[in-house]
């Protein structure tokens, strides 16, 4: 049996240009780096799964290299690369702030900084999570951190800047990661299927990549999960199956419910998701998310704000010309309420039944009131 590797490491980027959703950061280091203007320490601060390590180690793999392309990007062919690609470079040094947070870890860190690297021009020293150092390791650091040797380049890696100390902060240039969106998760999910062999359709990437809240390692993770699942056919059937959201159709047959006003037709497709399983609090947080997507749908200038494939996308459009402005905003309301309702109800099945009521009452209290 071949050795399965995650995709999550086995697509890790190696080259800036390969970088997910990261351009300005990415332009700017590589910037800096063909204008010899690099700082002595950088802090990548940003949420989980966006690159921050990722983009610290081609940082170190690329001042290191020493063929660089015309583009900025290392060679993979110098002594340099090939070590930092098989993982026995000793130009780079990682350590792990949650595990290594004392003074004495900082002080041996400290020691190992003098040493001039063997191989290429700098020592890369990559914190991970270094918000979890101690108040007095973060003190022992700062001299070194503000005037380290020549050769040595701090950077600190976090997902919480603000537990850091203002004196770590100042010493260095801040880089704010931001969270992938859902269309470049979804395009570069596209493209590790197809380097797997994988048929996946556009719609089951789509909510892959919104699972994943903007964090492709996470998008990554959920793809490996359902590829084991659904084998080599990846569909938005065997997807939703697999992560437990419910189907768009089920929010616009209930939409389409509420505006002829059909109880019954309501009440009965929410029996049929309680059915497969589902939470009535996860149910009303999908239909508020429905109505959103329909109100931002109204207007070409915030259907850009609508996170969804091609298809699904569609349809959002041909049923929000069926719906008001107001309608929309009503509805919010109501399924904002009930979720809230919800959560202290003791009879939470009744709760929903009656948002749903209400929810197609709507247009005719409109009549009443005109």
């Amino acid at each position: 049996m071949d050795h399965f590797i995650v995709s999550a490491r086995k697509y890790r980027p190696s080259t800036f240009a390969s970088v997910v959703g990261q351009k300005s950061i990415t332009t700017t280091l590589k910037n800096a780096i063909q204008n010899s203007h690099m700082a002595h320490a950088y802090l990548f601060c940003g949420p989980r799964g966006v690159g921050k390590t990722t983009c610290a180690r081609i940082f170190a793999k690329t001042i290191n290299c020493l063929n660089l392309s015309s583009e900025t990007e290392p060679c993979n062919e110098c002594e340099s690369c090939v070590s930092f690609n098989k993982d026995r470079s000793y130009n780079i040094h990682e350590l792990d702030a949650a595990s290594n947070n004392t003074v004495d870890d900082i002080r041996t860190l400290i020691d190992k900084v003098r040493i001039p690297p063997q191989l290429g021009k700098y020592s890369v020293y990559i914190i991970d999570e270094v918000h979890m150092l101690s108040a007095s390791a973060f003190n022992a650091f700062l001299k070194t951190l503000e005037e380290p040797p020549a050769h040595a380049i701090f950077i600190l890696a976090t997902t919480e800047k603000h537990k850091i100390l203002p004196t770590i902060l100042s010493r260095c240039q801040i880089y704010n990661f931001s969270r992938i969106t859902v269309e470049d998760a979804a395009e570069h999910l596209a493209y590790v299927a197809k380097n797997e062999n994988v048929k996946a359709e556009p719609e089951a990437l789509n909510v892959i990549a919104q699972k994943a809240d903007g964090a492709m390692r996470d998008a990554l993770s959920i793809f490996d999960q359902i590829v084991s699942f659904s084998g080599n056919q990846l569909t938005y059937e065997s997807t939703i199956a697999n992560l437990n959201v419910l189907d768009y159709d089920y929010f616009f047959k209930l939409t389409q419910a509420f505006l002829t006003e059909d109880i019954s037709t309501c009440l009965t497709i929410y029996n049929e998701i309680l059915d497969k399983g589902f939470e009535g609090q996860h149910f009303l947080s999908g239909l508020s998310k429905h109505f959103r997507d329909l109100l931002v749908s109204q207007d070409g200038k915030t259907v850009q704000l609508l996170e969804v494939g091609a298809a699904i996308k569609s349809h959002y459009l041909e049923q929000a010309k069926k719906c008001t402005a107001r309608f929309l905003f009503q509805a919010i309301n109501i399924s904002n309420e009930a979720e809230i309702q919800y959560r202290s109800s003791i009879n939470k099945r009744l709760t929903v039944e009656l948002a749903l009521i209400n929810l197609s009452q709507l247009i005719s209290e409109k009549k009443k009131v005109n």
